[in-house]
């Protein structure tokens, strides 16, 4: 599923190659659970993935898309786009940006979802975890782990219009945070209701490491995929991508 990040042309490009492990499975990588976390570190490149996303999720679903993040922070620090992508495609008219300034923002969205006639294929969400500022969480709730309350609320309201939508059309939703050590930040809130979790890591020389691991189905291995990606000359690039499984 880590392809879903990339423009699929750079997979056949030779500066793009694909590697699998000796005995791969005949099987295409299954389609994660609807809802999705990708969490990486600072200024690891996550907006530019996660419009690369919500681009090739417009392009495939033939519906709209919306994109929800803060205005201010994606005007300074904007996207960027994969190299072979024409600035003035019409796929970009599918996707819908939505800007928020906190959670009440989110909250309110997916309350009215259930009222949409069409379901948008996706919904992304940059920096979710952002939008929940700790004073205020503490003040609303009246408890000092109003934060994680807020969070758990907003996820489980979330949970239930993507679970409503899919019972009529295929409806994704991407989450974005960022953590600072080895894995995401507040993980035990997000794993309750967050099925499929992608991981980005440092790979050295201005590279990152992103990496899924889902089930293979044979019940005693694990399918791993990662993508090694960089972000040069205001291009999201495509290095490589290593397929395999371990026990």
């Amino acid at each position: 599923m880590v392809e879903r990040f990339f423009l699929a042309s750079q997979m056949e490009q030779p500066n793009s190659h694909i590697q699998s492990d000796p005995d791969p499975d005949p099987d295409p990588d299954p389609d994660p659970d609807p809802i999705m976390l990708l969490s990486g570190p600072p200024s690891c490149g996550k907006s530019s993935l996660l419009f690369q996303f919500a681009f090739n999720s417009a392009l495939d679903g033939n519906r709209n898309v919306v994109f929800i993040c803060n205005r201010r922070k994606l005007e300074s620090n904007p996207p960027f786009l994969s190299q072979g992508i024409n600035p003035s495609s019409d796929t970009f008219q599918s996707i819908q940006m939505k800007y928020v300034d906190d959670d009440e923002g989110i909250k309110n969205y997916f309350a009215a979802f259930h009222l949409h006639d069409t379901f948008p294929a996706a919904v992304v969400v940059d920096d979710f975890g952002d939008f929940f500022e700790d004073r205020s969480c503490q003040e609303k709730y009246n408890n000092p782990r109003g934060r994680d309350l807020a969070m758990v609320r907003t996820l489980a309201l979330c949970h239930n219009a993507v679970n409503h939508a899919n019972k009529t059309m295929p409806c994704k939703l991407l989450l974005s945070d960022t953590h600072h050590g080895d894995s995401p930040r507040l993980l035990f809130i997000y794993k309750r209701w967050v099925p499929t979790i992608f991981t980005i890591k440092g790979g050295g020389s201005g590279s990152f490491i992103l990496k899924s691991n889902s089930n293979s189905g044979s019940g005693n291995s694990v399918r791993i995929r990662t993508a090694k990606y960089s972000i040069a000359l205001q291009y999201l690039i495509l290095e490589g991508i290593t397929k395999g499984s371990e026990q």
